[in-house]
């Protein structure tokens, strides 16, 4: 069985996408794919790869867990999602390294799921708002405390995706900035549910909209109900067009206000995020959407 696990991070899409592809329910399961609520699974996983230990799991470990998070045997594809799935917020810069879990969380899922096809899907997004949003998560005040040994400009999101590489070697990694998300939106439910090609999708305007000021959406619902498009990249031709002269300018530019975060530390946590874009981009196993590409 197909199982696609959306793992975060954390400060991305606080689970927008994960409903975004629940509007998309029972048009999946009529392809064998389901989307179980995440009460039923989150709890169940973490503990379950906290109980391996870096053992192998029961033999009926598998099963059991299926069992618990759906109520069908016919399935080609699960859909999965958990911000917290590597870590709590609170440990993300543990032992003054970003995401120190990845390797093992990722290593333990397999063992869960030894001979299942599991692909891995995350998003990331420039350290700068990552670290003001981490740290009013966890109501930390201090970034040097939070960090510890960590400087901001040592963050490399192309560090963690590769202990998620070394925990499960053969794993397809589906990675997409936090920036982009509005632009991408529908291929991203397309993606993670892994609904075929032709089925219509509800919900990939979700966060687009919410973006664009009302002559802007206008021009975006009528487009997409009039246009026929060849393929993905004339629609996001079109959208693309809509955004540079529609998008709400308050809401899309981010403000950081973190004390420790100046005006060129900002600047300088931009430009290490667009050359770390380029090392994710050429990792083996990895790909990057981007917008227009």
């Amino acid at each position: 069985m197909q199982i696609a696990f959306h793992i975060g991070a954390h400060c991305t899409d606080e689970d927008r996408l994960l409903k975004s592809v629940l509007k998309n329910a029972d048009v999946l399961w009529q392809q064998g794919i389901a989307v179980p609520g995440p009460g039923k699974y989150r709890s169940l996983i973490r503990e379950a790869i906290q109980g391996l230990a870096g053992a192998d799991p029961h033999p009926d470990a598998r099963d059991i867990l299926l069992d618990a998070i759906t109520d069908t045997d016919d399935l080609r594809r699960l859909v999965l999602s958990n911000e917290n799935f590597i870590c709590v917020p609170n440990r993300i810069f543990e032992h003054g390294v970003f995401y120190p879990q990845a390797e093992t969380k990722t290593r333990g899922l397999h063992r869960l799921f030894p001979d299942d096809e599991i692909s891995l899907f995350m998003a990331i997004r420039n350290p700068a708002g990552f670290l003001q949003d981490a740290m009013r998560r966890v109501q930390q005040v201090n970034l040097g405390a939070a960090l510890g040994v960590l400087a901001p400009e040592e963050i490399r999101w192309s560090d963690v995706v590769r202990r998620i590489r070394q925990g499960a070697p053969d794993t397809p990694l589906t990675i997409w900035c936090n920036e982009d998300s509005p632009l991408l939106w529908d291929q991203l439910i397309r993606r993670l549910s892994g609904a075929s090609l032709q089925s219509h999708i509800t919900g990939g305007t979700d966060l687009l909209a919410g973006l664009l000021d009302p002559e802007g959406q206008a021009m975006l619902a009528d487009g997409l109900a009039r246009t026929p498009f060849a393929t993905d990249a004339d629609k996001h031709d079109m959208i693309a067009a809509i955004w540079a002269e529609h998008a709400v300018v308050d809401v899309v530019d981010e403000d950081i206000d973190l004390p420790e975060l100046d005006a060129p530390l900002v600047g300088q946590l931009t430009d290490l995020y667009e050359q770390d874009l380029a090392v994710i981009d050429a990792m083996r196993g990895v790909e990057l959407l981007l917008p227009f590409r």
